[in-house]
């Protein structure tokens, strides 16, 4: 691929200043019932269907960045020369482009030109009009555009918080009074029971799942670690104007409850809490609800997200950070002695919650485990969150690293990156995404292996493909409507199309990492 073996160099130089053996400045010794409640969606429903009618101008119906690179697309049978940028207050004409790279599309079967808009920079409301396609959906240019919808991406994890009474004055609307609080019986054993109140609820029933709870906290941690300057202490929780920023405590609250699902004694971890009834049955009854017996991967799921957090809450409470380190370790050698499948020799929960736990407290065992994974290749180049979250932990490492592993690891990213950039350069919505897949989560995951390599390597290609991949969330797409839910004129959650990524307990996290990028950089 163009540029990728010169690429991959330069990323190597940068890179492997980080790998090598820098003893870790601080690490963590590991010592010898409502019925009225909102919830994320955790199956996606994201089939979105084309409205009624499409407009034949395609904007980020969000918005534009004073500075950035403004494109639309314009699409149909016969498309104009000119376009024409309007203000919604005035009606004034306040730009005049052309359009350029008009062409047919066979696949979409509809001619598609571009037309950029660079060079308004003006902060305020607008749209596009053009002759024969009519107008956009509205628009807005300025500095904050993303800060509202990312904040309201964070707090989607506090309205879900199970076990507590949220009241109006955090809430708003999505108040609701303490729920699923009472102790619940293990599904295979009922002489076996436990307070698993707390946590997030990551469905409309109330459901908890270890494994995706880690997943989500995981990226969320991740977001934290790459892009700390975006996240503040003031998005209107209970702990805001702590000190410490509310992701961290939302986290935290969630840890809190992955905490009770553990075994203290034998670092055994439950699976999760399923709820049995219809989607309607929320009462909380402990007749209704049952803990899942303990598995491997929820232990490992348990060790990832655990040692993250308490490597990256060192600095505001090292004692609870120990605490939840030594709760990781546990939870690892339980797993370890409760597998000896042949099949576990490779897992990627493994691979991820040994790179966590290696880098927050150096053992020697988890870094054997991390060589023989990233050795074997079988499943390195699948795009995986799990997998790209154990790798950036270990090449972000301040542990003693093999330099081959790391240059293993920087191929694997470029290539992905490379791919999703080519992709995209071949769409005429300039995203990379698999109609026949799920594409509002095969376009989530391709944004982030791009700004991952594009943290790690400033690249101005893949800069500009992630503004595009952004653009394509926001509304830029074949059916001319934004993903996240509110965000837009034409977004899931202003009709009845369905639920957009910011409601789905796993893509939330995803949007969360994405904007936060772009609210590090407005932060300066």
């Amino acid at each position: 691929m163009r540029r990728q073996m010169m690429v991959i160099a330069l990323a190597c130089v940068v890179l492997l200043a980080g790998c090598q053996q820098i003893p870790l400045d601080k690490y963590i010794p590991i010592p010898s019932g409502d019925d009225n409640f909102v919830s994320m969606e955790e199956t996606p429903d994201l089939s979105y269907e084309v409205p009624v009618s499409t407009p034949g101008i395609l904007v980020n119906q969000l918005g534009y960045l004073p500075e950035s690179k403004k494109v639309a697309v314009f699409q149909g049978d016969e498309l104009p020369d000119v376009f024409h940028v309007i203000d919604m207050e005035s009606k004034d004409t306040v730009y005049t482009g052309f359009l350029e790279e008009q062409g047919y599309n066979q696949e979409l079967e509809e001619y598609n030109s571009y037309g950029d808009f660079s060079g308004l920079q003006t902060p305020g409301n607008y749209y596009i009009e053009a002759p024969v396609l009519g107008r956009s959906y509205s628009f807005s240019i300025g500095e904050d555009i993303y800060k509202d919808t990312f904040k309201e991406a964070c707090k989607q994890y506090y309205y879900n918080r199970c076990g507590i009474t949220l009241t109006t004055e955090y809430a708003g609307e999505n108040a609701h009074n303490a729920c699923h609080i009472g102790k619940v019986m293990l599904k295979e054993d009922t002489s076996i029971t436990l307070d698993v109140s707390g946590g997030w609820h990551q469905d409309e029933k109330g459901q908890k799942d270890v494994m995706s709870a880690a997943q989500a906290m995981s990226v969320m941690l991740l977001s934290y670690e790459l892009y700390e300057k975006a996240f503040t202490d003031d998005y209107g929780i209970p702990e805001s104007k702590n000190g410490i920023p509310d992701i961290l405590d939302e986290v935290r609250y969630e840890v809190e409850w992955m905490l009770k699902m553990q075994d203290k004694q034998t670092g055994e971890v439950y699976a999760g809490v399923s709820v049995y009834g219809s989607n309607n049955d929320t009462s909380g009854k402990t007749s209704d609800i049952y803990l899942e017996p303990s598995s491997a991967e929820a232990e490992r799921a348990f060790a990832m997200a655990l040692a993250k957090f308490s490597y990256l809450y060192q600095n505001f409470d090292s004692e609870y950070a120990t605490y939840c380190l030594q709760a990781a370790d546990r939870a690892w050698k339980h797993a370890e002695l409760d597998s000896s499948d042949e099949s576990d020799k490779i897992n990627k929960w493994k691979f991820a919650a040994a790179a966590e736990l290696y880098r927050a407290s150096g053992q020697r065992s988890c870094h054997k485990y991390i060589e023989e994974y990233l050795s074997s290749e079988e499943d390195l180049y699948e795009q995986d969150e799990i997998i790209l979250l154990g790798c950036i932990t270990y090449i972000s490492t301040k542990q003693k690293v093999e330099l081959t592993l790391c240059d293993k690891i920087m191929k694997m990213l470029m290539y992905q990156a490379e791919k999703i950039s080519e992709d995209a350069n071949s769409s005429p919505y300039l995203a990379s995404v698999n109609k026949e897949q799920d594409d509002s989560r095969q376009l989530l995951m391709n944004i982030m292996y791009l700004m991952v390599v594009n943290h790690i390597i400033a690249n101005y290609e893949y800069e500009t493909a992630i503004e595009n991949h952004i653009h394509y969330l926001f509304g830029i797409n074949d059916v001319a409507v934004s993903y996240v839910d509110g965000s837009g004129e034409n977004s899931y959650g202003n009709g009845e199309e369905g639920i957009g990524v910011m409601k789905q307990f796993d893509t939330d996290s995803k949007l969360i990492f994405i904007l936060s990028d772009v609210i590090d950089k407005s932060a300066g």
